[in-house]
Formats: C-alpha cells, structure tokens, sequence
C-alpha cells in the first residue's frame, strides 16, 4: 500500500477523498484514515438512487476498534457502490486509494470546500 498522497483528488476533515470521475464524485477515506480505523471488517453501505446530504454521513466503516461514518462532500444522489466490499472489506486497508473506493455520487450542488493534497499532508504532518 502507498501512503503518498494523490493530487487528483480532494480531502475531507475526517480523512475521506473524492476524486472527479467526469458526471460522478467517487469517494473513499484516505491511508491515513483507515490506518486510524485498523482493520476494517464490516462496510455498510446505501442503496443506489439514495439521496446524500453534504457533511451528513453516507455510509459506515466498522473496524476492529469502533464503528466510523463516511461523510458526504456533496449533495446528490448515490450512483453505484462498491460492492467488492460486502466481501471484502479489507479492500479499504489494502487499497485505499484504488479498490477500496466506497461510493460514487451524482452531484446536485457544489462540492464541499475539502483541501488539495498538499493541504492535507499539512494537516497530517500537524498531527489532526
């Protein structure tokens, strides 16, 4: 796993990354969020076609140490899942930043004010 951060994407205030992909956002949570986490074992996700609320939680992360929600960076609509982690959820420790995506949204309004990559390696390096 690479810990280097992507400067394709944008990053939230509790470690979750969405990246454009054209009429979609696709959102994960970072490396260092999931090493925060540990082992994830459980993710629930939403129904395709559910509405998601900016800053509201869109999906959860359970972990070996405590249960986590995935905060949307927007408001729209759930577009697909990523449904490799129903049975895998050790995908979002392995890959954080490739297979273990969580969700694709549909946009309805603008994205969240979340920070570029060199701003977030900031935030790391200060110890949030």
């Amino acid at each position: 796993m690479s810990d280097a951060i992507p400067n394709d994407r944008r990053f939230g205030p509790t470690h979750e990354w969405v990246m454009n992909q054209g009429k979609t956002l696709r959102l994960g949570v970072t490396a260092a969020g999931q090493a925060m986490l540990g082992d994830v074992v459980f993710v629930q996700l939403p129904e395709v076609g559910a509405a998601v609320n900016q800053g509201a939680a869109c999906a959860t992360l359970e972990s070996v140490k405590a249960a986590s929600d995935v905060l949307s960076p927007v408001d729209g609509m759930v577009a697909s899942v990523n449904s490799a982690l129903v049975d895998s959820p050790e995908l979002i420790n392995d890959a954080p930043w490739d297979d273990g995506w969580i969700l694709e949204i549909t946009p309805t309004g603008p994205l969240a004010e979340w920070q570029d990559a060199e701003q977030y390696q900031h935030t790391l390096d200060q110890g949030a």
